[in-house]
């Protein structure tokens, strides 16, 4: 049904751009084939009512004549309905080159390549090449997810779904019911953030602990969806970016590069283990499994209780 109506609002837009002259009611429905399927006159007359508008709210200008003798007529003039020229200077093109670079390891690497032949022709320079593989900058987000493709259609059609979660402490998937707010890419990470309607709550999920495929429901969002800043701030802040204390950790020499560059102070303890004070947020103990056996966490102990959980909860499968 969505093919259905996109086609027909195309074909409206191709007649009403086309003509030279505003078209009645009647020479349009002639002219479109699913308005002279339309049952009666009335359903026809709603149907364009509807599509009209549906137009008018994609951007498209429709003017409305009436002629002599007193014949209502539509037609959507060009000249309205042009985009002004879009001009990049050097450094403007460089940039929106380097961001199509950033999804090539990604499924949306084909309209970033389309939009990278647009930007050549609006003035990216010949020598600013983004898919240079020597590059001094070179952006990426990987997206192995699955769950990658239909999240992200979801949160642009605010359309609730269903997928199976595996907790880090957790040995089996549960069934999480959510409203998706947005995908966030954090320290390599994909997150969704979004309203849990099983728990009435704000949640954030690891896109890599889904399992299973994602089906989409079709009924309307429930709790209101937060400015995006506002939705960064949470996966930030659920993924261990906002500290509002510190922890003390065991760490070996030589390793564990980020969380040193993350640590407020460093002693060595000789044996080749080192000691950092970091900062501790929410997430911390998710962060820190990663490290394995190359991290001991000495304090606080909810911390080293939650960390040995996890680590448990791994070893178990």
């Amino acid at each position: 049904m969505a093919i259905a109506k996109a086609e027909r609002l195309m074909n409206l837009a191709l007649c009403l751009l086309g003509t030279s002259r505003p078209l009645s009611k009647r020479e349009l429905r002639e002219s479109i084939e699913a308005y002279l399927e339309a049952g009666s006159d009335d359903s026809f007359s709603r149907m364009f009512e509807r599509d009209k508008d549906d137009l008018r709210e994609l951007g498209l200008v429709i003017e409305t004549v009436e002629n002599l003798d007193g014949e209502v007529g539509y037609l959507a003039r060009r000249d309205s309905n042009r985009l002004p020229p879009i001009t990049l200077d050097a450094e403007e093109a460089a940039a929106l080159g380097l961001a199509a670079k950033v999804w090539q390891q990604a499924r949306l690497a084909g309209a970033a390549s389309g939009a990278l032949q647009k930007l050549r022709a609006a003035g990216l320079p010949e020598d600013v090449d983004p898919y240079e593989a020597h590059s001094a900058l070179e952006p990426r987000i990987p997206v192995h997810e699955a769950a990658f493709e239909p999240l992200m259609l979801a949160c642009r059609d605010r359309r609730p779904v269903v997928f199976d979660y595996r907790k880090a402490t957790a040995a089996r998937p549960e069934t999480r019911n959510v409203e998706p707010w947005a995908l966030e890419c954090w320290r390599g990470h994909w997150y969704l953030a979004g309203w849990d309607r099983d728990r009435g709550a704000e949640r954030v999920f690891r896109l890599s602990r889904i399992t299973g495929r994602v089906r989409s429901r079709g009924t309307r969002f429930t709790a209101p969806v937060p400015d995006v800043v506002t939705v960064r701030e949470t996966v930030s802040s659920w993924a261990g970016e906002i500290a509002d204390r510190s922890a003390l950790i065991r760490l070996r020499s030589g390793a564990g590069y980020p969380l040193r560059a993350k640590a407020t102070a460093v002693r060595e303890l000789g044996d080749g283990w080192d000691e950092l004070e970091i900062p501790y947020g929410h997430g911390l103990d998710a962060w820190l499994v990663e490290f394995g056996p190359d991290v001991v966490v000495l304090e606080p102990a909810e911390l080293r209780a939650d960390v040995v959980d996890r680590l448990r909860a791994v070893a178990k499968g």
